[in-house]
């Protein structure tokens, strides 16, 4: 579990979310993410190259502004660590690609392939402190 069992059930239930991570200069970069749960881990498919994942390299900490899919705009925010992963990136990529089915995402038809012509990496992240605003 996730938090709470209202965060959990809230977590589960969405798909997108303001991803933050730090730069050198410890200022915050953040940008908008699908995300999906891969037990009690959050995982997000992104570009090895993408500022994310560069300053998660070098700094592991993350925070995840889970938001919900339609107004009333409440949160959940996922504080915690996360590890890149360069390997056997097809299971939670394919979690992520099921979480934004709903909101018309489809997986690539040679997601391998996929995977490695756009150099994909996945974020995986272990929660350390969990809260939010839940209407």
């Amino acid at each position: 579990m996730i938090g709470t069992p209202a965060f959990d059930d809230f977590i589960s239930r969405h798909r997108w979310a303001v991803v933050t991570t730090l730069r050198k200069d410890g200022s915050a970069s953040s940008s908008v993410n699908a995300y999906a749960r891969d037990g009690d881990q959050i995982v997000i498919s992104t570009q090895a190259h993408r500022l994310k994942a560069k300053t998660l390299r070098r700094d592991p900490r993350i925070t995840l502004c889970i938001i919900s899919n339609s107004e009333p705009f409440n949160y959940v925010t996922v504080e915690g660590t996360a590890e890149v992963e360069t390997e056997n990136l097809v299971p939670a990529t394919k979690l992520v690609f099921a979480n934004i089915a709903e909101a018309g995402w489809n997986e690539p038809p040679n997601l391998e392939q996929w995977l490695k012509d756009q150099d994909r990496v996945i974020l995986r992240v272990t929660p350390t402190r969990v809260s939010g605003v839940i209407r």
